[in-house]
C-alpha cells in the first residue's frame, strides 16, 4: 500500500481513537497492522488532527465563523452608517442574494451550513427592509408594518415550500406579534 494511503488511514484510526468511535485496543491493533510495527517513524506524520474528518470539521467551523461575521458586520454597518446608505444597502442586498444562491447550491450536498446561510440572508433582508422604511419613509409607519408583514409572509412561504421549520415558526410568530401590536395600539 502506498505510504500516503497508509498515512491517511492511520490519521483516521487516530481520529476514531481520540473520539471513542472504536475501542482503544481495536485502534491500537489497527495502528500496529498499518504501521507494520514502525509506529515511531510515522508518529510525526500521523495525528488525529490530520484526519480527513477533522480537517472538514475545521473547514466548516471556519466557514460558519466567516458567514456569521460577515452577516453581523453588514447588519451593524447598515444601521450605524448614516452616509452612503444606498451603498451599504446595495452591499447588504448583494450579500443576501449571494447567501441564498450558496444555500441553494449547498443544499444539494446536504451541508450543515445551509441553515446559517438561510438565516443570514433572511436577517439581512429584514434589516434592509427596516432601514429602507426608516430612511426613506420616517413618518409613515404603514410602510414599516407593510414591509415587516411582507418579510414574515416570505419566511412563512419559504418555510412551507422548503419544509424549513425555523422559517415557518418565525414567520407565523412575526405575523402574530405584528397583529397583536396593532390590536394593542388601537
Amino acid at each position: 500500500m502506498a505510504n500516503s494511503k497508509k498515512t491517511i488511514i492511520m490519521n483516521e484510526i487516530l481520529f476514531w481513537k481520540q473520539n471513542k468511535l472504536l475501542p482503544d485496543h481495536y485502534c491500537d491493533f489497527l495502528m500496529t497492522l498499518y504501521s507494520e510495527g514502525n509506529e515511531i517513524e510515522l508518529e510525526e506524520e500521523v495525528g488525529h488532527k490530520n484526519s480527513v474528518i477533522a480537517r472538514e470539521k475545521r473547514k466548516k467551523i471556519l466557514l460558519f465563523s466567516i458567514i456569521s461575521i460577515i452577516s453581523i458586520c453588514l447588519l451593524v454597518a447598515l444601521f450605524m452608517v448614516s452616509e452612503l446608505v444606498w451603498l451599504i444597502g446595495l452591499a447588504v442586498g448583494i450579500v443576501a442574494i449571494l447567501f441564498m444562491v450558496l444555500a441553494y447550491r449547498f443544499a444539494k450536498k446536504n451541508e450543515i451550513l445551509v441553515p446559517i446561510l438561510h438565516i443570514g440572508s433572511a436577517l439581512m433582508l429584514f434589516g434592509l427592509s427596516v432601514k429602507i422604511s426608516v430612511e426613506y419613509f420616517p413618518t409613515n409607519q404603514f410602510v414599516l408594518y407593510g414591509l415587516l408583514i411582507i418579510n414574515c409572509f416570505m419566511w412563512l412561504f419559504t418555510g412551507f415550500k422548503f419544509k424549513l421549520m425555523y422559517f415557518t415558526v418565525s414567520g407565523a410568530l412575526g405575523i402574530i406579534v405584528l397583529i397583536g401590536y396593532q390590536i394593542m395600539n388601537f
